[in-house]
Parts: C-alpha cells; structure tokens; sequence
C-alpha cells in the first residue's frame, strides 16, 4: 500500500471518531497528526500539550508556534505536569516512560472529559513498535488510541507526507524527553535535567542536528550524527568548556553516533547473557 493510500485510511478512521484530542509535542509524528486531524475535523480537533522540566526548553517554545502554524490556536491547550513529583519517576526505573505516560493522561483526561472528548490520540508510528517503549503499553491501558499504527505509517512515510502537505516539521530532528538521557537507576533532579538542557542547547547553536547528551554523573557523554564528529572534534574546545559551566567534569564523544534509544542498549544485553 502506498504512503498516499495509508494517509487515506488514516483520514477515513480519524474521521469515525468525529472529535478528538491529540497529544502533541510539536515533533514530526503528532504535528503531522494534528494536521490531519484538523483537515478532517476541523474544529473538532484538539491538542494538548504537558510541559514538564523534562521537555527541553527549546521545545517547549517551540511547541506553541507550530500549534498556531496548524491553525490549533485556541484548540490548543498547553497545561504543566510534573512528573519529578510522581512516586517511582525520578528514581528511574526501566519502566520509566509508563510513569511518564501515566502523568500525561493524568493532566489529559480531565481535559478531554471537560471538551466531551472520548478519543484521546498518541503520535506513534510503525517504528515505535519495534523498541523497549513500556509508555506505549502504558498509554493503550488507558485507552489511548494510535491511528498512524493503525494505518501502518511508518516514521519514514510521515515525513514525506508531512513534506508533501507543507509542514515545516517534516525534517525535524527526532525528539525524546530529557529523562531519556539518564541511564535507568541514575536518579533524574531538576538540577540535572538543567545541565543536559543547557548542554544541547549549546550543541545545537554550534550546527549539530540529531543529538543527545547523554548524563554519566561528572560525564557528558555527546551522541551526534556520525558524519558531524568531525564538527565536534572541531567545536571541543567550546564544547568542553560548556560541559563544564553546566556542572560536568568531563566531555566524551561517542565514536558510535547518534542513535535513538541508545540507554536500552544495557537492557538489550542483560536479557541476551
């Protein structure tokens, strides 16, 4: 089936539901989803988003305007959440994204019951599936509904559809929250979270595109692109020197690149021995 016969199935099962509210983060999945949504429903679509000290900062200003690109405005409602004061969270479990996904239909159900709301939907794509995504489970126990799954999109697939409708999304690096830096058992603060924030932002200024700084106590561990390392080799002195204003000791490259998930690597490797 083609992308453009999956985008169809996707419109006809969005516009079963009649009205909906999408989780939205302002990555490439849930805007595409949004937008779509909205071409279909119109005013019967809604968006929410949970601000949280484990968004980066940069998303979370970004997230409004990309709202306003889709027309959402005031179907748009962007309320906090505070998943550090969930008991379990900050102690970062291996099931982690479950508390975090609990925290968001937490802060989401109220509103969709308030908007008469029954269908609340997650951006998730066919690629999601293949992970450790413990928050997936999480969210289909409390009933959330993944359309772009059902319509077998994969990540692939929304972008160029995303590119075809004119979204400004379609090339945007590939998000995660901010907790997704610690490896599982290292305790998530504030404090912390802030170093990491600052760090990528930093990062980011200097040109890279798809990154993570991953948190190692004193270690900032740095994932970018593998064609980019030269770049940071290039940057290391001001790289060096941001690590340490945030609060680390020590800047390591990761000669493997950036890659998606890369703290389930552990996990992967416990379950095989």
């Amino acid at each position: 089936m083609s992308p453009e016969d999956k985008l169809g199935r996707l419109e006809a099962n969005l516009k079963s539901l009649g009205k909906v509210l999408v989780t939205f983060s302002g990555g490439v999945d849930s805007t595409f989803l949004a937008a779509v949504a909205t071409k279909v429903l119109g005013e019967n679509c809604f968006a929410v988003t949970a601000v949280s000290q484990t968004m980066a900062r940069r998303e979370r200003e970004a997230v409004v305007s990309i709202g306003q690109q889709l027309g959402l405005q005031d179907r748009h409602f962007v309320l906090t959440s505070n998943e550090l004061t969930r008991p379990g969270f900050a102690e970062n479990p291996t099931n982690r994204c479950a508390h975090c996904k609990a925290e968001l239909f937490d802060v989401a159900d109220p509103l969709a019951k308030k908007l008469g709301i029954s269908a609340i939907l997650l951006g998730t794509n066919t690629n999601d599936l293949g992970d450790y995504r413990p928050g997936i489970a999480e969210a289909k126990k409390r009933g959330a509904l993944a359309p772009m799954v059902d319509a077998d999109l994969s990540k692939d697939e929304i972008r160029s559809l995303s590119k075809a409708m004119g979204l400004s999304t379609w090339n945007k690096p590939q998000l995660a929250c901010l907790s997704s830096r610690f490896p599982y058992g290292t305790t998530i603060t504030e404090s912390n979270l802030k170093q990491v924030d600052g760090l990528e932002e930093l990062l980011v200024e200097l040109g890279f595109s798809d990154l993570r700084v991953r948190y190692h106590g004193d270690v900032a561990r740095i994932e970018v692109p593998k064609h980019q390392l030269a770049l940071a080799v290039e940057h290391s002195d001001r790289i060096v020197t941001a690590a340490k204003r945030f609060g680390f000791t020590y800047a390591a490259l990761d000669l493997q690149g950036f890659r998606s998930g890369s703290l389930n690597e552990s996990l992967i490797q416990i379950k095989r021995n």
